[in-house]
């Protein structure tokens, strides 16, 4: 159908995320420094992000887009408003089955094993409300873009947030998952928190 949607304009976007925040659907996140509209049927077209953006560059645009789905926002809303803690079990992407209920319409956060040791707010700044999924690269032996690919094909993953540490074994990580995207077929946005020894993100 064609309706009223917001565009973004890279070129003009600094990334601040105060159009992110003043969006009460969820449509909008940061994507690796810059505004993105996570998917059409989150956005309601009343436009409550505009005025938020300093740089002026959000601006309204019609054209096909799929029809405004508020049982997905509500959905979304909750999970997000789920607290800290984990919210699936299991964890490891080893054990991860392809398809579950806590995958559909997730925030995945794909974290190398160290990250929960090294950065003491995990919880709070990056599992909040986000579906977690965990593996270590270099110890676990395993290309984990083949169940990943399987993983996000079959499952309606909104987002994905890498979080590796600043050592180059994580890099793998971070492949795998970038991989299995492309692979999916799908285009999911992906941003990348990389977090140092001394637990502070980079």
């Amino acid at each position: 159908m064609k309706r009223r949607v917001i565009r973004i304009d890279e070129e003009k976007c600094t990334g601040c995320g105060l159009c992110a925040r003043a969006c009460h659907e969820g449509a909008i996140a940061v994507v690796n420094g810059k505004a993105r509209l996570l998917r059409d049927d989150y956005c309601d077209g009343m436009g409550d992000c505009l005025p938020s953006c300093p740089a002026g560059a959000i601006a309204f645009e019609e054209r096909e887009a799929a029809e405004y789905d508020p049982a997905a926002v509500e959905r979304r809303r909750q999970s997000r408003e789920g607290g800290a803690g984990l919210k699936n079990w299991p964890v490891q992407i080893k054990l991860a089955p392809l398809k579950a209920s806590w995958l559909e319409g997730a925030e995945l956060l794909i974290a190398a094993d160290c990250t929960a040791y090294a950065y003491p707010d995990m919880h709070s700044k990056l599992m909040e409300g986000r579906a977690v999924l965990i593996a270590c690269p270099k110890l676990d032996g395993v290309d984990y873009s083949v169940k990943l690919t399987e993983i996000f094909a079959g499952n309606d993953i909104t987002e994905i947030t890498i979080a590796r540490m600043l050592v180059p074994c994580c890099g793998g990580l971070e492949l795998a998952v970038r991989r299995a995207v492309e692979a999916s077929g799908k285009d999911i946005p992906v941003s990348v928190v990389t977090i140092s020894p001394d637990g502070k993100i980079i």
